[in-house]
């Protein structure tokens, strides 16, 4: 494998890793608001699995880099949507009766 292949695994290990542990240690209290406060920054990760694709498609493994680009495209898009839905659904819980009839 070339050099930017371990490199983009490495990444992907050390991310998996670092990002498991950080939802483990939030307080079940503070994860819908600290995901709505980061699902702007979440669009991120969608440029990210783009410009990975694009450096696994160029490389010998063509079908695999289609294969795990687009189930990262699809993931992102997954994380997003996902945290702005709830976001959605968190603020709604804070309107008042007047505020749901208009």
């Amino acid at each position: 494998m070339e050099l930017l292949q371990y490199i983009l695994l490495g990444v992907f290990l050390l991310s998996t890793i670092v990002g498991y542990f950080l939802i483990n240690n939030v307080p079940s209290l503070l994860h819908t608001p600290l995901m709505s406060g980061m699902n702007a920054l979440s669009g991120i990760t969608i440029i990210g699995a783009i410009l990975s694709t694009a450096a696994a498609v160029t490389t010998d493994y063509e079908i695999v880099g289609y294969i795990f680009g687009s189930l990262a495209i699809i993931f992102a898009m997954i994380n997003v949507v996902g945290g702005f839905a709830v976001t959605d659904k968190m603020l709604k819980m804070f309107t008042t009766k007047g505020d749901k009839d208009e």
